[in-house]
């Protein structure tokens, strides 16, 4: 029989970065046991689930999203028992586990990208990835005018002449999915991973896989590969990617049927508006997808109140919950988007991240949680150009868009690098050096400042999980001042937000049971958030 909770729905799921969240080995590098060691830290900070980053075997080109092997572990991170032994100890923590999988592209070494390259122009072999002959004198200019995400054109000449495609680096080529072939062989790879008991996937690029059948140039090319909410509609967004998600909710269902325990969908879908989001989160469709838009709002009430009517309009009105996210792998930590100067400390970024957190868990829907965002890590933004890895900076020679700072190895304890992150008498250095303010940060300091942004989010999730007005559902704005939020959730549980540097009147009276900062009874300083418990039905 099928269970009646759609665990999914309301569930905070928390982002681990493989690499940079523990390391057992003493290699520098984060790893499939350093992840199984952590799970009780994770539990303790009260997830309902764990996404983990690619960890197959790849060249890292791109960390992980270059897939060699789409059905194994690269040695660095483990191997398939160890994988095994991570699944089975988070069950038995009643913690999900969720796998990062990239259909849109795979690395230049994989197999069937090695074969195309050795096969002739018009093969089989060619027609799973999008090779084209060139423009101008001798086939010598791209077959369009297409930018790269990272930066360069996207496409590569080989050496017969012809050109691949590829809307990252030229170490990722773009499947085509038009081919005979791809759609089974990623149904073999779903399968091989729900047979290992995973219990759903991130899917990377899901608004990507096809591109224009004719591959015809661009209006704007330079644009289109500026950021992902600018992309190009001619490889993005194309209406053949939702048949893909049908075929893959009925596989997951399929799962499902047999033992009632639901797997999940949740695409990083890439979109201009929550109505298009919506699209991808039809009934039939993936379960969830990543809601970008309240990351990428300023700091501002109104702001804050369009993105949230918007989504919960367009995407609860589907049938889904919206699945809130503050920041991920590819983003600039919350605390310096919000204005915390690059050494750390407790300035106006910490307050406002703090108050964001509190936001975010009083939605209604699903949140997601970037590992060190509840330490409340800062970005760091000064690393030398020689440690740097993120091919953006590669292609680019642009530090404005890199994603290294984000993705710095864990401060675990103690007062120096490598903060716990990674021991032993022979341990190498951390893949990207941690700076001296992280002991600021580090999980055992933590644990004891009872004002921690550790505590902040423990006792969120708490709440949110005790209280049946928290979680999936809906919400009723309240009449406020310019520059403060405040809803109901239920009748009675008020969450608010002052988006000021001034003091304001709280909405309601009485202690908060939760605020991200000092909040006196009937006050609401500025750039904090509280949540009370006060009968504000309708009929009260």
């Amino acid at each position: 029989m099928l269970s009646k909770y759609r665990w999914w729905r309301d569930a905070v799921i928390y982002q681990v970065y493989v690499r940079s969240f523990l390391d057992s080995t003493g290699d520098g590098v984060g790893d499939l046991a350093g992840v199984r060691a952590g799970l009780p830290y994770l539990k303790k900070l009260g997830v309902d689930g764990i996404w983990l980053s690619p960890f197959y075997p790849s060249p890292q080109h791109d960390h992980g999203y270059d897939v060699a092997d789409y059905c194994e572990v690269d040695p660095v991170f483990g191997d398939l028992a160890e994988f095994d032994l991570l699944v089975r100890a988070a069950r038995q923590l009643g913690i999900k586990v969720l796998l990062d999988i990239v259909p849109n592209h795979c690395s230049s070494e994989h197999p069937w990208f090695r074969e195309a390259l050795d096969a002739e122009p018009g093969s089989p072999a060619r027609a799973r990835f999008h090779f084209a002959d060139g423009r101008g004198p001798d086939g010598c200019e791209p077959p369009n005018n297409w930018h790269a995400m990272f930066g360069g054109p996207a496409w590569t000449r080989v050496a017969d002449g012809q050109w691949y495609l590829h809307m990252f680096t030229p170490e990722q080529p773009d499947w085509n999915w038009r081919s005979p072939g791809i759609s089974a062989e990623f149904d073999r790879i779903l399968r091989f991973w729900l047979d290992r008991g995973v219990d759903g996937f991130r899917i990377d690029v899901a608004a990507g896989l096809f591109k224009h059948p004719e591959l015809p140039d661009s209006d704007d090319p330079e644009a289109d590969a500026r950021t992902r909410d600018s992309v190009n509609p001619l490889a993005w967004n194309q209406p053949e990617v939702h048949e893909v998600w049908r075929h893959w909710r009925s596989v997951c269902e399929e799962y499902t049927a047999r033992d009632g325990r639901e797997r999940l969908l949740v695409g990083e879908v890439s979109v201009p508006t929550a109505r298009e989001h919506a699209q991808y989160v039809r009934p039939d469709e993936l379960h969830q997808a990543f809601f970008f838009d309240l990351l990428g709002a300023p700091w501002d009430a109104d702001a804050f109140r369009k993105v949230v009517s918007e989504a919960m309009q367009d995407i609860a009105g589907t049938g889904s919950t919206v699945t809130w996210v503050l920041n991920n792998h590819d983003q600039v930590r919350t605390v310096t988007r919000y204005g915390e100067p690059a050494t750390g400390g407790s300035g106006l970024g910490a307050v406002r991240a703090r108050a964001a957190a509190l936001l975010m868990l009083a939605l209604p829907g699903a949140a997601y949680i970037y590992q060190g965002e509840e330490l409340g890590l800062p970005e760091v933004v000064d690393l030398p150009d020689d440690v740097l890895t993120d091919p953006i900076f590669r292609r680019t020679g642009d530090r404005a868009r890199i994603r290294d700072g984000c993705r710095v190895p864990l401060p675990w304890s103690g007062q120096a690098s490598p903060f716990g992150f990674t021991s032993g008498a022979d341990s190498a250095r951390p893949w990207l050096p941690q700076p001296q303010y992280f002991a600021d940060y580090a999980f055992d300091r933590a644990l004891v400042d009872t004002r921690s942004f550790w505590h902040l989010y423990r006792d969120g999730l708490q709440l949110r999980s005790a209280l049946p007005q928290l979680g999936e559902g809906t919400l009723r704005w309240l009449d406020t001042p310019p520059g403060v939020l405040a809803f109901v959730r239920g009748d009675d549980l008020v969450c608010a937000v002052n988006f000021g540097t001034t003091p304001v009147p709280a909405p309601v009276s009485g202690t908060p049971l939760l605020s991200s900062g000092p909040c006196p009874a009937g006050v609401l300083p500025g750039s904090t958030a509280a949540w009370w418990i006060d009968d504000l039905s309708p009929n009260s």
